[in-house]
């Protein structure tokens, strides 16, 4: 290359020099080993375990350019813009690009003046683009989020399938594939797709320690606002997930009544709106976002301290890869889903626009032949009256589902309509038959049952009482991983409010716990089997006289039992035994309730009756609050730092990161600043072995800091 230097530096020089650390972490040691030995890799790391260094490291050891494939815009920019402010030189190539920038990003590819290009998978079906691909040596490819080639994953994008076609074509490059999540068929997709040989498959984990998990069941849209609040009032910054933009709208709308200091971000937004809302977030102007999924992946912020799910998403991998969002920095963060089983009903609805059943796409095919124009065989129909015109309810998700299965078909294309802001539909051949069209059937319905297995997993976890980390940690196939110790389940948040119940209180448990087991069914096992939901039960034991009522319940001796209990009282109770693990669910669309194991011992006196009190019983009398081990250690000092200086020093990043208008983190990460108020050094050199200070750091901020700590010495 042109622009290549004499002598390339070495792994541990440039790990240093450019990025400010002494060593790599052990996941990272391994991929970068693969990737130096020339081999190919699959590295599956937890989000915020450095995937991005473990190609960026060897870009800069290696003669050649790495072409990194990245899926959104907003995650090439910050990748790049970070790459710059280090004096790497790096581009992105993406549909943001004007014309002149786009030739003076191709015209530094082609003179070799680049070391990492990021690149949008779309490009790779374009031939000038990939001559300009051969024009160069590849010394990497390095595939980001690959979770997305898979259509088993739980982002799969279809320009990602181009991948393993440009790679014969650019005669097998090295690559590296990099994601934060993978079950093992969207492994096996990986590996085959890109035709990786004799990869090295690297997994260094799906454990995020600093995370705590927890699941709070809501009744309404007010409870999650309530629960909201009293997160951010604690925690402060943050990421609000919903799952349609609708309902970022809502929430955004409610909190900001609320005096939250927050933005809204959705793909339905300009992307003028959007920009501002990422910048916003990221350069802490903005407390807390409040988005679809559209917003998070790459997003290169390192303090997000909580992640609530305000709907429950569509998959288990979904749900990790967006709260593994929250303490990227290592420091405690906390994700939480605020759970309502009616929310189900919208991930169903996305699962039917996904999945259309063969006559919806027969159906629409029959629709396409006979519109279109005779001679060029096009027609500008709109999703929206194509819908229509099948008569499927307007499910227009469901119609974008089958247009896309007969473009994959090569029944017909898609284009743009000149000064208009839709597409026109083009069909191949109109006399061609339905039958002849070569669909996989048993691919489509693989595909639907794996999809819908997805939510099924999803309200497994939502219902699941054991540790939520071990919960997930199993998902992935870690089966022999320990109790994380500090989720819900493991360490209760109402802990203060939990003690052995006496008397009339642990009466009325009893009477609870019996009413579910007379609703049940005893097998000869001594298992229980679920025969009602929630609902049904709670009516039965508080005596309800409704239409609704099943004969069977009003006959059994626990009805009316807690009689004198209101709805909201009761349903406290049993929120309260659901989160000490003295219920099961059968989860589904109709959710149904039984005993656990533990439930049984409770209720014949084999274990202590141990419960939150919370809004079913009186306020405790005397009763001493347990402390929390994580808090303990944080207030006995474990580090060490001077909190003081500490505090001082993280306002002058502030400071500086606001002139320069980047986030604070770029300045000097949370562990660093931790060291300087642990060290208090005087002088720039002493403060240069400090992890997180290279020549980069040092040469530009770090006086700035030393000059602070030796004024607060000297006071």
């Amino acid at each position: 290359m042109n622009g290549e230097p004499s002598q390339l530096p070495d792994i541990q020089d440039a790990l240093h020099d450019f990025f400010g650390f002494d060593a790599l972490r052990l996941g990272q040691a391994e991929v970068v080993e693969a990737v130096m030995d020339g081999r190919d890799a699959l590295a599956i790391m937890p989000t915020g375990g450095g995937k991005s260094l473990c190609y960026q490291l060897p870009a800069l050891c290696r003669a050649g350019v790495t072409v990194v494939v990245s899926p959104l815009i907003a995650l090439m920019k910050d990748q790049v813009d970070a790459l710059q402010a280090r004096g790497i030189p790096a581009a992105a190539i993406n549909s943001s690009l004007g014309e002149d920038e786009y030739r003076q990003v191709m015209a530094a590819f082609r003179h070799g003046e680049l070391k990492i290009v990021y690149v949008a998978p779309e490009r790779f079906s374009q031939p000038g683009f990939m001559n300009a691909l051969q024009s160069q040596p590849i010394s990497l490819l390095a595939v980001d989020e690959a979770h997305c080639l898979s259509q088993w994953g739980h982002d799969f994008r279809p320009d990602y399938l181009r991948l393993g076609r440009a790679r014969r074509e650019l005669g097998y490059p090295q690559t590296i594939a990099l994601t934060a999540t993978a079950t093992e068929p969207v492994r096996r997709d990986i590996l085959q797709t890109l035709e990786l040989r004799d990869p090295a498959v690297i997994i260094s984990g799906f454990a995020r320690d600093n995370l705590d998990f927890s699941i709070t069941p809501c009744g309404s849209h007010r409870e999650k606002y309530e629960r909201i609040e009293k997160v951010v009032a604690k925690w402060k910054t943050g990421i609000i997930y919903c799952s349609t933009r609708k309902s970022v709208m809502r929430v955004f709308e409610e909190i900001s009544r609320r005096r939250i200091n927050a933005v809204a971000y959705h793909a339905g937004m300009t992307d003028e709106e959007r920009e501002f809302s990422q910048n916003a977030f990221i350069s802490g102007r903005a407390d807390v976002v409040v988005a679809t999924n559209a917003f998070g992946m790459g997003i290169d912020r390192s303090d997000v301290r909580f992640v609530i799910h305000f709907d429950i998403p569509g998959s288990v991998e979904a749900y990790y890869q967006e709260a593994g969002r929250a303490g990227r920095d290592g420091e405690t963060a906390v994700c939480e889903l605020l759970f309502n089983h009616v929310d189900l009903k919208t991930q169903e609805f996305f699962y039917e626009g996904s999945n259309p059943s063969i006559t919806t796409i027969r159906m629409l095919y029959s629709l396409l032949c006979s519109k279109c124009n005779p001679e060029t065989h096009e027609l500008m129909e709109t999703i929206d009256s194509l819908a229509e015109n099948l008569g499927n309810g307007g499910n227009t998700m469901a119609v974008s589902s089958a247009l896309s299965v007969l473009i994959h078909a090569g029944a017909i294309s898609r284009f743009d309509i000149p000064g208009s802001n839709t597409r026109g539909t083009r069909v191949t051949d109109p006399a061609r038959a339905f039958n002849d069209l070569g669909i996989n059937r048993e691919a489509l319905q693989e595909k639907a049952r794996r999809d819908h297995a997805k939510i099924e997993s999803i309200t497994r976890y939502a219902y699941s009482s054991g540790c939520r980390q071990k919960w997930i940690l199993d998902y992935f196939g870690e089966t022999d991983s320990a109790p994380c110790g500090h989720c819900d389940q493991c360490c209760p948040p109402e802990v203060a409010n939990a003690a052995e119940l006496q008397g009339e209180e642990r009466n009325t448990l009893l009477k609870a716990l019996s009413g579910v087991a007379r609703a049940s069914r005893h097998l000869p096992d001594g298992s229980w089997e679920a025969i009602y939901g929630r609902g049904k039960i709670m009516d039965m034991l508080r005596g309800a006289k409704n239409a609704n009522m099943h004969r069977f319940l009003t006959g059994l001796s626990t009805y009316g039992l807690l009689a004198g209990f209101t709805e909201n009282r009761i349903k406290a109770l049993f929120r309260a035994m659901h989160e000490a693990g003295l219920l099961q669910s059968t989860g589904g669309e109709m959710p149904l309730v039984t005993l656990s194991a533990k439930g049984e011992d409770v209720m014949l006196g084999k274990q202590p009756a141990i419960l939150s009190r919370a809004g079913w019983a009186a306020p405790a009398q005397n009763a001493a609050p347990a402390r929390d081990k994580r808090s303990f250690l944080e207030a006995i000092n474990l580090h060490g730092e001077d909190k003081e200086l500490l505090k001082r020093l993280k306002e002058l990043r502030y400071d500086l990161a606001r002139e320069e208008n980047v986030p604070a983190y770029r300045i000097m990460g949370n562990a660093t600043l931790q060291q300087l108020a642990t060290r208090k050094p005087t002088s720039e050199d002493d403060a240069l072995d400090i992890k997180g200070i290279g020549p980069y750091t040092a040469s530009r901020y770090l006086r700035h800091f030393i000059a602070l700590i030796r004024d607060y010495l000297g006071e």
